[in-house]
């Protein structure tokens, strides 16, 4: 479905996790930002993208390479791929790709289109790294902590933030990388803040927001939660972590992963103890 939309914009939402998939439409190309999750919201997609984009070229941006963000990479033929070095790299493409076969197993989904892990064409190596198309300058910056290979992307003059998995309304900090990084690129997000003019801000689980305010609550949420986890996990504060545990919306069983991995992750980082 759509969550949100404007002249240029339009911001698609999965049933699954709140995942989005952003498309970008300017007088000189078409941008997709990781097109997930089931055929049918893909189909949805690809519709509205083959409405749009008439002779100008077609971009497909990867956030990072987990398996819901890559699962449509195949439904966008003779797109142009961007992704982050670490993306280009990515050290377990053939465990994504099975994810994402285990995915439609499990549900007994048939897949209308090759699955893959992303060829990357365009590759962003650096923060500040730019793409000019025409009257668009695209910013990229990487952004690892959540995975290794996170990329933002600021495009301008739009005034649009694609954020990856950070900066959700709801979904606290997952650290599957390094939460050393984490604080880093939160750290970052403040100064991107700083440099460009956002006006839009789209995270890959959750609501766009068009708030500035609001904007700096999630950075200062996510600060805030892996800041009092980390300390926690030095003082090996049980109470403490129960009660960070507790402040996981949806709790569910994936959660209580999360949380587990997150914990390790900080202890080894921390504490160095296993």
């Amino acid at each position: 479905m759509i969550q949100f939309q404007n002249d240029y914009l339009t911001v698609f939402q999965s049933a699954l996790y709140q995942t989005t998939c952003t498309v970008v439409n300017t007088k000189d190309f078409v941008l997709v930002v990781d097109p997930n999750w089931l055929p049918h919201e893909i189909e949805e997609i690809e519709q509205h993208v083959a409405r749009i984009q008439g002779e100008k070229q077609l971009y497909l941006l990867f956030t990072h390479g987990d398996f819901d963000h890559i699962i449509g990479y195949h439904a966008f033929p003779g797109a142009k791929v961007i992704g982050s070095k670490g993306l280009q790299e990515h050290t377990n493409k053939v465990g994504k790709v099975e994810m994402i076969h285990q995915f439609y197993n499990d549900y007994y989904i048939h897949c209308p289109y090759s699955i893959a892990f992303p060829e990357v064409d365009i590759v962003i190596k650096e923060d500040g790294q730019q793409l000019v198309l025409g009257e668009t300058t695209i910013t990229f910056y990487l952004s690892p902590g959540h995975t290794q290979d996170g990329l933002f992307t600021i495009i301008e003059p739009l005034g649009v933030w694609i954020a990856g998995d950070y900066l959700s309304d709801f979904e606290l900090p997952f650290v599957y990388d390094s939460a050393k990084a984490y604080l880093d690129t939160l750290r970052k997000t403040e100064r991107i803040l700083d440099r460009h003019a956002v006006s839009v801000l789209v995270p890959g689980h959750g609501q766009t927001s068009t708030s500035q305010v609001e904007i700096k609550r999630r950075i200062q949420l996510s600060q805030d939660y892996l800041e009092r986890l980390i300390a926690a996990v030095i003082k090996e504060d049980p109470a403490a972590l129960t009660a960070l545990e507790k402040e996981m919306p949806f709790p569910s069983k994936f959660t209580n992963h999360c949380h587990g991995e997150n914990i390790a992750i900080i202890r080894r980082e921390y504490t160095k103890r296993t």
